[in-house]
């Protein structure tokens, strides 16, 4: 039972670092340095999803 509860414990940990660096290294806020309002910034990401290339 308390390796059960100790292998969560680490599968959360590393769960919770892998985020955090994921948010810090890559996510770093591309669409607010790239448009200035929500609405440009709407139409991009529609534009990303539907853009369909063959």
């Amino acid at each position: 039972m308390t390796v059960c509860k100790t292998l969560w414990k680490v599968i959360i940990i590393k769960l919770a670092v892998m985020f955090l660096v994921l948010k810090i290294f890559f996510f770093q806020g591309y669409l607010d340095n790239k448009f200035d309002n929500d609405v440009q910034k709407y139409d991009y990401v529609i534009d990303q999803i539907t853009n369909i290339t063959n």
